[in-house]
């Protein structure tokens, strides 16, 4: 996985702030650019090089063997609106997989040299220990979630516009990079109403590793068909949820 993310991040890191880079928008109306496509046909081949026999889904390739023991989910740029910005706030997301479930992941942010790994049980942040703070009201919380504009349209969504505006701090420092904020202590609670299995895969191991809870609006699996997910430590997290469903 570390090998992964370095080769990735090399890759992608060139095209940061690069005049002229070109967006194109998918079917789905998601943007994309080549770092994204490059980023990720790259750590597929190094999967099937070192695994032939893992299965692999990707955002921007679809799926290969999804049906095998191990599994690599591969989000190359989560936040590819950020990216495409020259704004830091993306990361590459990495997962992987046993029988279905997460049971390793990273959030790799490659031009501030992040590297934040989990495995559910501990995580690191470029190999110190990673832990979320110890919070306990939502009035001290530092809350952020990726598309503030969006919210009410999905489930729990108007419950944490009630939250933003209780909390000590709301921002929108989203995407992945809010979920390596909360689960380093330096934010407090990460929603977003609208995910895909790619976008969730990798946040689970790092999230509980830390220390966190992750799930989805009600408090159930957070992978792999939550479409809505909130993660924040266990005493506030209760709270989150309780409010999401008022």
């Amino acid at each position: 996985m570390i090998e992964l993310a370095g080769s990735s991040g090399d890759f992608i890191r060139p095209y940061f702030g690069r005049p002229g880079v070109q967006v194109e928008l998918k079917a789905d109306g998601t943007p994309v650019t080549a770092a994204d496509r490059g980023a990720e046909e790259l750590m597929r081949g190094l999967i099937r090089g070192k695994f032939p026999g893992h299965g692999v889904i990707g955002e921007e390739f679809g799926s290969e063997r999804a049906d095998a023991e191990f599994v690599w989910v591969l989000d190359p740029i989560d936040g590819t609106k950020s990216f495409a910005a020259a704004v830091p706030l993306f990361g590459t997301l990495i997962a992987l997989l046993h029988q279905g479930q997460p049971v390793l992941g990273c959030i790799h942010q490659p031009v501030l040299g992040q590297l934040l790994v989990g495995d559910n049980r501990s995580a690191s942040l470029n190999g110190q220990p990673a832990r979320t703070r110890a919070t306990r009201r939502i009035e001290d919380a530092t809350l952020l979630t990726s598309d503030p504009v969006h919210t009410a349209d999905h489930p729990g969504g108007r419950g944490f516009e009630s939250l933003m505006r209780r909390a000590r701090v709301a921002r929108t420092w989203g995407d992945c990079y809010g979920y390596l904020l909360v689960a380093t202590g330096w934010a407090d609670v990460m929603f977003d109403p609208l995910m895909n299995p790619w976008d969730v895969a990798a946040l689970v191991p790092v999230v509980r590793g830390a220390g966190g809870v992750i799930t989805d609006s009600k408090g159930g699996p957070p992978y792999p068909a939550a479409s809505t997910v909130a993660a924040a430590n266990g005493e506030l997290h209760a709270q989150v949820i309780a409010a999401l469903n008022a």
